[in-house]
């Protein structure tokens, strides 16, 4: 039994040093005073004072903050109504239509996602005016397409686990499908709306490649700002912007973490 707990223990500190040791290398050199990312030459709060100075990654920063939370809440609201329809409505004419055009996204590569978006706002832009020109909305419309599927499959496996009894007393009751649906349902699968949630926000906050397609000049995300500076060689400023996202990111997850476990103990 001692050496299967050994071998256990060992697993485990190798699998989060993996996880978490590059992080940790990060948030240090990120107090670094040397200009170079992989040499320390004392600790500074320099870089953080730089990061601030600079408007150009701020901005990006805020940018890409706005698209991922406008994303991640109209996603929640396109993919909870499609996993309700793929858990609760069975099998209908054009189904197997609608869960290939809703799990497109999945199987298709984001280089022929962006492309096919790009040449759809070109023309519409031709035929109507309108885009006139890539921005935050080509952007935003670009994520929500990619984020719907995952926050379906999300939505699906959490409405399919509930017990159905609860609904149908709620429709003998008298009880409306809509009334039934936002009062009933939707404080039952709570906690899967917010990790679908998450998870769309953080695609959209780390997506590239469909950014790179629908951006226009003015509105470059964060990972498109971080991507172009790597050709000419980051600097520790990246590194402070990165420790602020993780420290923030985890006081959030810490609070969320809190709040379920007292609402499990209510």
């Amino acid at each position: 039994m001692q050496p299967n707990r050994t071998l256990r223990a060992i697993s485990l500190t190798v699998g989060y040093a993996f996880l978490y040791v590059p992080i940790a290398c990060l948030m240090v050199f990120s107090f670094n005073d040397s200009a170079l990312m992989t040499s320390w030459s004392g600790f500074s709060f320099r870089w953080y004072a730089e990061l601030f100075n600079d408007r150009a990654l701020l901005g990006a920063a805020f940018l890409s903050l706005k698209i991922a939370a406008l994303t991640a809440t109209a996603a929640v609201i396109i993919g909870t109504w499609a996993g309700y329809v793929l858990a609760r409505m069975g099998r209908f004419r054009g189904f197997t239509l609608y869960i290939g055009m809703l799990s497109a996204p999945l199987v298709i590569p984001e280089v022929v996602l962006g492309i096919s978006l790009l040449l759809l706002f070109v023309e519409m832009g031709q035929l109507f005016g309108w885009p006139a020109e890539n921005g935050m909305f080509t952007i935003w419309v670009g994520h929500v397409t990619l984020c719907v599927a995952y926050v379906a499959i999300v939505i699906q496996s959490r409405i399919r686990d509930l017990d159905r009894s609860l609904e149908e007393a709620a429709l003998d009751l008298g009880a409306t499908p809509a009334r039934v649906f936002f009062l009933i349902t939707v404080p039952l699968i709570a906690p899967a709306l917010l990790a679908a949630w998450l998870l769309a926000f953080t695609l959209s906050l780390d997506d590239v490649v469909i950014a790179s397609f629908l951006s226009g000049p003015g509105y470059t995300t964060l990972p498109l700002e971080v991507f172009s500076r790597v050709r000419l060689g980051l600097k520790p400023e990246i590194n402070a912007l990165a420790t602020l996202f993780i420290l923030v990111v985890g006081i959030f997850v810490i609070v969320a973490n809190r709040l379920q476990w007292r609402g499990e103990t209510k």
